[in-house]
């Protein structure tokens, strides 16, 4: 049996005890110098169109600017557009421009025909990964060197934090005639940094844009990314100054930084959500129609319901997060301003007799053997260790299979799992946590989930513009979302990033992204 107590002298801390939210240092750098940053997998395809992890997104950030961005307030900014998109009264025609003088790291310019070319590759790309957050757009026109037109299948509210993202970075027309399916390993935007190299599984090498349009404000020389998934590895290495940020630090990590005076904590809230995702359709892949599974988890949502009870979330964020991290039962944050109610997003206690029950009644035989994909990483391992054990309680045989990230991705998008970590980062619009996994054929939906109630409330939920129901609608979706179990939601992290603090400049807002444009030495 697990003990709610043994070991745990050390894990009553809250996340109160690391110090509230800090986001910025805004003390004076000086030019020059490699800044080196730690991400916790090697990122996927650097390509924004079919790109999925958040720490891609992170190399993005320093590289590939977007038509809007999220400010420190957690509110949606111009970046490459001028203004806001305005939007027609019926809410199916957008209108917005881009500034003017700006290039690509290529040197050719940035024009409204780049961003609707951008757009519409976005949308219909094989495989893209912006494809259902781009399905409302039904065409995309230049109507000016530097005005852009969309015109909508439908009012779509979420439009501007969607162009917040991936689908509103723009690629310079030129690189992706030039290199086609080969854009990923010369990826040309408009950013403070230029994409140089990349040695899969070591690091990605940015070096300052010339061509950028607020270049005096890019203090380094150069930008380098290294996948270190072992937290402990990158504590060490920023210990000894061999790495100057660590990305994604785990809790027990945090703890051990904070003894260390030369080094400082970044600390800011998330707006995604980390869970267990289990294949209850996805027998062709990614983006097919869902089919039926000849698995017990599949076949019966009783079995799914039992896996689910048998799992204790405040007893996980005790034992594998130190108790720093939030126990979350749904898809949307807190932090967001359109939410579903306490009711809606309430956790089930752990019933361990219940969950035996529903596997009696699904005439399940027991113990149950299912197979756990987990990322590498120390944590995520501990994770699957504690989730074995809970289940295990219950009349599940859980054996862990720990799998390199991106192999991971590769291995659930194709269908080849049982149960896999499941994680996201999280969009300021919960459209953006919900319709790429959730809905039938989503982009992101490795699940195989089919539901003709979740997709209805999904298209209500972006056609509707009333703040007050729109609640309503994701107070229902989330309701309907938690009795298919298809994707068991654990816990919401926080964005830990410990820098050493001869680092100033450095961004870490609730999207999760370690923003170094402004980065550098201090003076």
């Amino acid at each position: 049996m697990l003990s709610t107590t043994a070991g745990c002298g050390s894990l009553q801390s809250s996340a109160t005890e690391v110090g509230g939210e800090r986001m910025t240092d805004d003390r004076p750098v000086r030019d020059g110098g490699t800044l080196t940053v730690a991400l916790n997998a090697d990122p996927d395809k650097l390509d924004p169109s079919l790109a999925q992890t958040l720490v891609g997104r992170t190399v993005f950030a320093g590289m590939c600017e977007k038509l809007y961005d999220v400010d420190e307030a957690g509110k949606v900014v111009p970046q490459l557009a001028t203004a806001l998109p305005k939007t027609s009264p019926d809410g199916r025609t957008v209108t917005f421009s881009v500034r003017k003088g700006l290039k690509f790291s290529d040197g050719t310019s940035l024009d409204a025909a780049a961003v609707v070319t951008s757009l519409l590759r976005h949308r219909d790309l094989p495989g893209s990964a912006r494809a259902t957050e781009l399905a409302p757009l039904k065409d995309a026109e230049a109507t000016g060197a530097y005005s852009v037109k969309l015109t909508l299948k439908q009012a779509y509210v979420p439009l501007s934090a969607v162009l917040a993202d991936r689908s509103g970075m723009v690629m310079s027309p030129a690189a992706l005639k030039k290199y086609g399916k080969n854009f990923t390993n010369h990826p040309s935007c408009v950013g403070p940094f230029k994409f140089v190299e990349r040695v899969g599984g070591d690091r990605i090498v940015l070096a300052k844009d010339p061509n950028y349009y607020d270049a005096r404000d890019v203090h380094l020389d150069k930008v380098i990314y290294k996948p270190i998934p072992d937290g402990s590895v990158r504590l060490a290495n920023l210990r000894s100054g061999d790495i100057q940020v660590g990305d994604q630090m785990a809790p027990v990590d945090v703890k051990s930084a904070l003894t260390e005076p030369k080094l400082q904590l970044f600390n800011s809230p998330s707006l995604g959500y980390q869970g267990i995702g289990l294949n209850v359709g996805n027998v062709k892949g990614l983006g097919e129609k869902p089919g039926k599974l000849d698995t017990p988890l599949a076949r019966d949502v009783r079995v799914r319901e039992a896996f689910e009870l048998s799992i204790d979330r405040d007893l996980i964020n005790k034992v594998v997060f130190q108790g720093m991290y939030e126990p979350a039962c749904g898809p949307v944050s807190p932090e967001s301003a359109i939410a579903p109610g306490a009711a809606a997003s309430a956790c089930p206690k752990r019933d361990v007799a219940k969950a035996k029950r529903l596997l009696k009644a699904a005439g399940v035989k027991t113990p149950l053997k299912i197979e756990l994909k987990t990322s590498t990483t120390p944590e995520n391992s501990r994770l699957g260790q504690v989730v074995q054990a809970m289940a295990k309680e219950a009349g599940f045989e859980i054996s862990l299979r720990p799998t390199e990230y991106a192999t991971m991705l590769e291995e659930t998008d194709a269908g080849h799992y049982d149960a896999f970590t499941s994680g996201w980062s999280g969009r300021l619009d919960p459209d953006g946590n919900i319709a790429s996994f959730l809905q039938t054929r989503g982009a992101m939906n490795a699940y195989g989930l089919s539901d003709p109630d979740i997709d209805r409330l999904i298209a209500r939920g972006r056609s509707e513009a009333d703040p007050a129901q729109r609640n309503k609608i994701y107070d229902e979706l989330t309701s309907r979302a938690a009795g298919l179990h298809a994707l068991v939601y654990l816990y919401r992290q926080k964005n830990y990033v410990v820098a050493g603090k001869g680092i100033a400049g450095i961004r870490v807002y609730g999207d999760g992204l370690v923003r170094v444009k402004t980065a550098g030495y201090t003076k």
